[in-house]
């Protein structure tokens, strides 16, 4: 009905000039649908088997990478959801990782950190050492020393203005466990001033 009164709507003029061409607007809206249809699938089944050979390749690539390595199929740490991570391991290091596509949670899915957990092992610029700024230099410190003066300087904040003076902040890169810790270092001390970075 609705298509009647479009229909109807086109002027006289245009309908003569469509009628002269040989084209009828229905027939030829309804061909033009068809034939993208049919482009639209050779197209696809076309790209869909020079992407999958490219898939394979990489993949293929990813495996000759680290030869000896072995599979190890394990549960990413950075939250409760429990996403699966198959870990390429070699000689006991930790060197790669690739997404558990059959996992029951993640279904082959990963966030941002899920994605970079490797990085928490492996990047060039994680922390391996305690590291203190002295005249606007940072200088490698022994772990006694660093915690000698974080504690020192914890019970003088702790002795003149009280538990509260104190907010620890989480963190979004740190482990379930790391999690529970830290709420229980809150606990201990007295507090109830801690929080997510995501929250402010």
């Amino acid at each position: 009905m609705a298509g009647k009164k479009i229909y109807n709507q086109i002027p006289a003029e245009e309908m003569s000039r469509r009628k002269g061409s040989g084209l009828n607007p229905r027939l030829a809206r309804r061909s033009f649908l068809r034939l993208a249809a049919v482009t639209a699938a050779f197209s696809g089944m076309a790209l869909g088997a020079r992407l999958t050979t490219r898939a394979e390749a990489a993949s293929a690539a990813k495996k000759e990478q680290y030869p000896g390595a072995k599979e190890v199929r394990t549960i990413c740490t950075y939250c409760a959801v429990g996403c699966g991570i198959k870990a390429q391991v070699q000689n006991g290091v930790w060197v790669s990782q690739e997404v558990a596509s059959d996992h029951p949670v993640s279904r082959g899915g990963h966030c941002c950190k899920g994605a970079g957990a490797i990085d928490m092992v492996t990047s060039e610029k994680r922390l391996k050492y305690p590291m203190k700024r002295v005249n606007g230099q940072w200088q490698k410190i022994s772990w006694d020393q660093a915690m000698d003066e974080i504690c020192n300087k914890l019970l003088d904040i702790r002795e003149k203005d009280g538990p509260d003076a104190v907010h620890i902040n989480g963190s979004a890169k740190v482990s379930n466990e790391l999690a529970y810790l830290q709420r229980k270092l809150a606990a201990f001390w007295g507090t109830n001033n801690i929080d997510h970075q995501a929250r402010i």
